[in-house]
């Protein structure tokens, strides 16, 4: 088990990004929190040592996803309607963020996930087929198809990417 002092630096480091991600694979808020809450409970529970920061990291991103498909095939998931919209961005952001955002969440889960690491995350190709355990050329491929469907889905080149 780890120590607090542990808990509370991974914490303030990681919990925008675990909250962002299940944010992106299960739009809604109370599961947002379930899974953020379980991610973080197996980090204490965990004996892993991690080599670096970036290993921690990865980790964290690799449990939040598997949390997040988890809680997606669960019987109980498969049984329920979700009554909240789409997530809300917070006031004052400009029209074309919710566009973009809603493009972004409407995408199947492999190419969501490659955009939010590449765009939100700032991960390179090679470090998005270690965490994804894909090839590096799937992930380039990903993002060149993911690249097209938000393209369409946003009608036109006014956005660059």
């Amino acid at each position: 088990m780890r120590s607090e002092q542990e808990v509370n630096r991974a914490i303030e480091r990681h919990s925008d990004t675990v909250r962002r991600l299940c944010m992106i694979h299960l739009k809604n808020y109370a599961d947002t929190e379930d899974i953020f809450q379980n991610v973080f409970l197996k980090y204490v529970l965990s004996s892993v040592s991690f080599e670096n920061e970036e290993h921690e990291r990865a980790w964290f991103i690799r449990v939040t996803i598997n949390a997040c498909k988890d809680l997606l095939k669960s019987f109980f998931r498969s049984r329920t309607v979700c009554l909240e919209a789409v997530t809300e961005l917070p006031a004052g952001q400009p029209p074309e963020h919710r566009e973009i955002l809603e493009a972004v969440l409407s995408l199947p889960p492999k190419y969501r996930n490659v955009v939010y690491l590449y765009y939100y995350e700032e991960y390179t190709a090679p470090q998005i087929s270690q965490i994804l355990h894909k090839n590096v050329n799937t992930v380039y491929t990903l993002l060149t198809r993911s690249r097209q469907l938000l393209k369409e889905k946003l009608e036109g080149d006014e956005y660059e990417w």
